[in-house]
């Protein structure tokens, strides 16, 4: 089956990606997810509007993304939630909150795609999270999370 990707899908392509998969893969996860469209003379058209939105979002190269460490490094990123007497919180901090946090202390919009979270943030204190900006850049931040 050849369909054409919305979004980046790991292992698989990113967005503007023209690839061939198993029919039950296409089927039954990327087409129902949103991750993919069926590919057609007409969707091929698409492709050039998902590439110029990848493309504004994108980091354009190494060196940009070295500035965008440098500033999204320099961040002071605190967080109010709700918290038990314990220190425990309930839910949990996603990568989704995360870059909301990031662009409300002044640093550039990062989609929730490049938050990686070592491992789930359930405390209160103070935890490092990954931003990853280029395939050889990635930002280390760290998150002050407090009891509301």
């Amino acid at each position: 089956m050849k369909l054409i990707l919305t979004s980046p899908v790991d292992n698989l392509g990113i967005a503007g990606d023209v690839v061939e998969v198993k029919d039950g893969y296409g089927r039954n996860f990327l087409l129902p997810q949103g991750y993919a469209i069926a590919w057609t003379r007409g969707a091929e058209k698409q492709i050039d509007g998902i590439k110029r939105a990848r493309d504004a979002r994108q980091v354009r190269d190494a060196e940009h993304a070295q500035e965008l460490r440098e500033q999204i490094e320099g961040l002071s990123v605190s967080l109010a939630v709700r918290a038990g007497d314990n220190g425990q919180l309930f839910g949990g901090i996603t990568p989704a909150t995360i870059a909301t946090a990031i662009k409300k202390a002044g640093g550039p919009n990062v989609d929730k795609r490049s938050v990686e979270i070592a491992k789930p943030i359930k405390t209160v204190g103070k935890h490092t999270v990954g931003v990853k900006l280029h395939d050889a850049v990635t930002a280390h931040l760290p998150v002050q999370v407090d009891a509301e």
